[in-house]
């Protein structure tokens, strides 16, 4: 009875590490813990806005136009100008905090339309093949052969300016890397033993899709989900340093940086603050997303 015991002892103490969760594997990623960390913050620092800005982002005050740095916002000295003033008196700092909440919302709804849109395309063509399949990739071939970024700036031209247009810009550019991603995780997993288990059941399509493929698909996807966020705030950004964007006066981190480049000699301030924190956000996710790659990935589970 003992010998039993002290064989099964490191039998399961060696299970144990092949039992881990993607989250417990996750934890473990300090690059990935920190960019979580900061989009979590990022995203209260959107949420709470109203509160945690000092002043109203729209507000004008000429006579305190390029203000620097800790300047007070009038003679009692009751606030400052933390990060200085634009060049029509706002606060910088406000209009950060506000521009958060821009770029957050262009990334992940523009990047849950790209989802829908990519996912549903690219399990259509995988699953059924031929002419199905045919249409969907000859028409993401034909966005590919776009530059993203000339493309969305094509679509807003004609769209006009607007956060709605803003989205459909972005999605329309950014579904077809989905489907070619979502379609060749389809084509490797149609075949296995539980799809075709599942097809003798007598299951519909849509059921083999929905339960049966697209759950054990979900790891690439969500990782590319991630990733595909920080894309869709830079081209936020990029279209609204263009003037494409969403209408003032509304904050952006894009159109902040617009405003201040005829100031980076004398106010670098406009365009340093807005820039930062599109670097830094970009990077947050791009470490979350490395980490999740790494977390969701079968070899690692052990």
């Amino acid at each position: 009875m003992a010998a039993t015991a002290e064989v099964r002892a490191p039998a399961a103490a060696g299970a144990e590490p092949r039992s881990r969760t993607a989250w417990d594997r996750l934890r473990q990623h300090k690059l990935a813990m920190a960019g979580l960390i900061f989009i979590v913050l990022l995203i209260l620092m959107a949420i709470l806005a109203p509160w945690l800005a000092p002043a109203d982002p729209n507000k004008q005050d000429l006579f305190l136009k390029l203000a620097k740095p800790g300047t007070p916002f009038d003679a009692l000295g009751e606030g400052k100008y933390w990060l200085g003033a634009d060049h029509l008196g706002r606060d910088v700092l406000s209009r950060v905090i506000y521009g958060a909440r821009v770029s957050l919302l262009v990334g992940f709804v523009a990047e849950a339309i790209v989802m829908v849109i990519g996912v549903t395309m690219g399990a259509l063509a995988g699953y059924y093949g031929g002419r199905v399949d045919r249409v969907i990739m000859r028409t993401v071939d034909v966005l590919f052969a776009f530059p993203d970024l000339l493309f969305a700036i094509a679509i807003m031209f004609a769209l006009g300016r607007g956060l709605i247009n803003l989205f459909i810009a972005l999605s329309v550019v950014g579904w077809a890397g989905m489907a070619r991603l979502t379609r060749g995780q389809v084509l490797a997993l149609k075949e296995r033993e539980f799809v075709e288990g599942a097809r003798a059941a007598g299951a519909s399509d849509a059921r083999v899709i929905l339960r049966h493929i697209l759950p054990n698909a979900l790891g690439p996807i969500i990782v590319a989900v991630t990733l595909g966020i920080p894309g869709a705030i830079m081209s936020e950004a990029s279209l609204s340093y263009l003037g494409l964007g969403v209408q003032p006066p509304t904050a952006t981190w894009g159109s902040m940086i617009y405003e201040g480049r005829s100031y980076l000699r004398h106010a670098p301030w406009m365009s340093l603050a807005p820039g930062v924190m599109i670097m830094v956000t970009v990077l947050a996710f791009n470490l979350l997303g490395d980490g999740l790659r790494d977390a969701l990935d079968p070899r690692t589970k052990k």
